[in-house]
């Protein structure tokens, strides 16, 4: 195995997922911009979520992962639509321009909303590590939309 830097290819190194979620649109957005909601199935740190949900404003959080670690994201709001389409920013150490996701909802019946994100990285295991990331979103919007949804 080499230690060569390999050159990005022109694409990059995408990444996308699709979920269809038991909940209408709107809650999922809901979900996902509404900081104490986020902070619960995001496996973020407790009270570290703020976010400005409009093109332009700020976002951070505190982040935990399964082993316990903790490390700060923050960024901006670079596209928003309401109840169907977010680009958030995401702040890099060393790198000029902000990493992107991409959140992209789309309503199929009154309970029914597939999400879609997407991701391009510089690196192969810069986008492993943030499709790994992405799914464990997932997995808890998934599980607190579906202890949400009663009542």
């Amino acid at each position: 195995m080499s230690t060569e830097q390999t050159p990005t290819p022109a694409g990059g190194f995408p990444y996308i997922l699709t979920r269809t979620l038991d909940a209408p649109a709107a809650r999922v957005w809901q979900a996902w911009t509404t900081p104490d909601q986020y902070a619960r199935w995001s496996h973020a740190a407790p009270g570290s979520v703020e976010l400005d949900v409009r093109p332009g404003g700020p976002w951070k959080a505190t982040m935990i992962t399964p082993d316990g670690a903790e490390f700060p994201l923050t960024g901006t709001y670079l596209q928003v639509t309401e109840n169907r389409h977010l680009t958030i920013g995401m702040d890099v150490p060393g790198r000029p321009d902000p990493a992107t996701m991409t959140v992209e909802l789309t309503e199929e019946g009154p309970r029914n909303t597939v999400i879609v994100l997407s991701q391009t990285c510089d690196t192969a295991e810069e986008r492993d590590m943030a499709e790994q990331g992405s799914g464990m979103l997932l997995d808890g919007l998934e599980g607190f939309l579906a202890d949400g949804s009663r009542g």
